[in-house]
């Protein structure tokens, strides 16, 4: 059985995201550029997005399409908890994710990696835009998504120190600025761990990506 990992060619898009399991947290790295055709239509795009306390998810798709999505899954975690008193599990948000695209079957134009932390320790997920998931240490999307997995199949560890996985995040989207026109501008990094969601400041990114 072959799986549909990729967006179609007339569905394709320009970006990069990643997300990668280290010890004890998840971190979450994107570019900000984002694209219509040669056009560069922003340079300061959010493409990670806060979903829970503990769980964030990263876009490559239709600007539109991504939004919607994450208003919704905020909107369905925040009920959930309400309903349950207690925060959906990572795999539960992904799973709702996943029906939700797979009964659109392409109505969705996106691609969405979901990370987070609970009692199962971190996860992350790799969805598509007919609702596949697949769970993996390390992945990406995005049309930088060749040159990110090279840098991140060579340098990837187990277990890799929170401070390690956020300068190798950062060496990943910069690798992909650096060959793949669609990404570029600037680089997000979130992490999450047992102490929730936390953005890594500008300045500490900037000092990673620039360091000679």
């Amino acid at each position: 059985m072959e799986h549909q990992t990729q967006l179609p060619e007339e569905l394709k898009t320009g970006t990069t995201t990643i997300g990668l399991i280290a010890k004890d947290c998840v971190v979450l790295a994107s570019d900000q550029r984002a694209t219509m055709g040669f056009l560069i239509a922003n340079k300061t795009a959010q493409k990670i997005y806060k979903i829970t306390n503990r769980i964030g998810a990263t876009i490559a798709g239709s600007v539109a399409d991504a939004q919607s999505m994450m208003d919704l899954l905020r909107a369905e975690s925040k009920l959930f908890e309400i309903q349950r008193g207690r925060p959906m599990r990572v795999k539960a948000l992904t799973r709702l994710l996943s029906n939700i695209m797979f009964q659109a079957r392409g109505s969705y134009l996106l691609q969405c990696l979901v990370g987070g932390y609970d009692d199962e320790g971190p996860q992350v997920f790799y969805t598509d835009f007919v609702g596949s998931v697949l769970p993996d240490k390390y992945t990406a999307t995005g049309s930088g998504s060749p040159v990110a997995l090279g840098v991140l199949e060579a340098e990837y560890e187990d277990g890799l120190p929170k401070k390690k996985a956020i300068e190798l995040a950062v060496r990943t989207i910069a690798t992909a600025i650096e060959r793949d026109a669609a990404t570029g501008n600037s680089i997000l990094v979130s992490v999450i761990d047992k102490d929730g969601y936390q953005e890594v400041p500008k300045d500490e990114i900037l000092k990673i990506w620039k360091k000679p």
